[in-house]
């Protein structure tokens, strides 16, 4: 047995990179405060300008709109740290509520069967992208746009134009969508509840601290006896669980689906994913910062409508966001190398 084999190097702690851990978890502190100083005075300005914004109603639609895009950026963190991207997840939300909801206005069943089929439609999407990155060895952008494309013609195949009225859909699975416990509406709950979940499995459990090691270093990973397949194979597979609960909410919120709903929706995750501090290279952020990156890409679009501004802008906006994320991860991973280079140079 090699002394490799018999000290294995312990993976980095969620958000380090496994590098200069204190700078890093600093930097991660600093994007994740930002979001949510921005946040706030985006909130202020907007009610400022018109106070209803913030009543009851207004927040509980910003919060019932932020809850699906939530769980999607949750699951892309997963695969985002481990060096990988997901482009199918706007596709897999569409088809999902599209099936589901032809089901259920089609049978007797309710919403633990609806439910249970959304998620399992998600998993096997899921699953075939982490077999062909994973296993086949074929990079994450062309998989997942592959499937992407073929999960967007078998929904328009399996549509035929037609829609899902909300009319149809059994009132068990409406009452999902806009119901409340306490006078909290389920949908946030559930995102809340389910980041909540990976967020504590990724900093508690040695597995979860594994996905960040692969995102570090994929050879220092191996190295360390990673099972790197097995990780990435989990992580495409929660997404695409994930993305399946999500489209079977997507048809509880709103009942009435077409074809194709979230079309466009897997680039305003990676967004969320990215502005909320996930390094796109890997290794580094929390689903806790990607959830705020939705919310407040979420925030931007109803504060467009609330002032009448064309939502072309949002667009805009989340572009420019998108691209001073990367330049701020490309200074940091910049910072940190030259921290490293000088650790260096004075321990030899």
């Amino acid at each position: 047995m090699t002394a490799i084999a018999e000290h294995k190097p312990a993976p980095p702690k969620p958000g380090t990179g496994g590098g200069d851990g204190g700078f890093i978890d600093l930097v991660l502190r600093f994007r994740e405060l930002t979001i949510l100083a921005a946040l706030i005075v985006l909130v202020a300005v907007t009610t400022a300008v018109n106070p209803r914004f913030l009543s009851a109603q207004g927040v509980e639609d910003i919060f019932l709109n932020a809850s699906i895009l939530v769980l999607l950026a949750v699951g892309q963190t997963l695969v985002v740290v481990t060096r990988n991207i997901d482009l199918s997840v706007g596709s897999t939300v569409g088809l999902v509520a599209f099936v589901v909801g032809d089901f259920v206005t089609n049978s007797d069943h309710g919403l633990v069967v609806a439910v249970a089929l959304g998620v399992g439609i998600g998993a096997v999407c899921g699953l075939v992208n982490g077999l062909l990155v994973s296993f086949c060895g074929v990079p994450a952008l062309v998989v997942t746009l592959g499937t992407l494309y073929v999960i967007q013609g078998l929904n328009h195949y399996i549509a035929h134009g037609e829609q899902i009225s909300a009319a149809e859909v059994p009132q068990s699975i409406l009452d999902l969508g806009n119901g409340a416990i306490l006078g909290v509406p389920y949908l946030p709950l559930i995102s809340v509840v389910v980041m909540l979940l990976v967020g504590y499995y990724l900093r508690a459990y040695s597995s979860g601290r594994e996905f960040y090691a692969i995102g570090s270093s994929p050879e220092a990973a191996r190295l360390a006896g990673v099972p790197i397949r097995r990780r990435v194979l989990t992580a495409y597979l929660a997404s695409g669980v994930l993305a399946g609960l999500a489209g079977t909410l997507w048809l509880a919120r709103f009942g009435t689906v077409i074809a194709d709903p979230a079309k466009g929706w897997e680039l305003k995750v990676v967004a969320a994913v990215v502005v909320g501090g996930v390094a796109i290279v890997g290794g580094v952020g929390t689903v806790y910062g990607a959830a705020l990156g939705a919310l407040l890409i979420t925030t931007i679009g109803s504060v467009l409508v609330v002032l009448k501004i064309n939502s072309f802008w949002q667009e805009a906006i989340v572009g420019l966001l998108l691209l001073l994320a990367i330049s701020a991860d490309r200074l940091v991973a910049l910072r940190l190398a030259r921290v490293l280079r000088k650790r260096n140079a004075r321990h030899g």
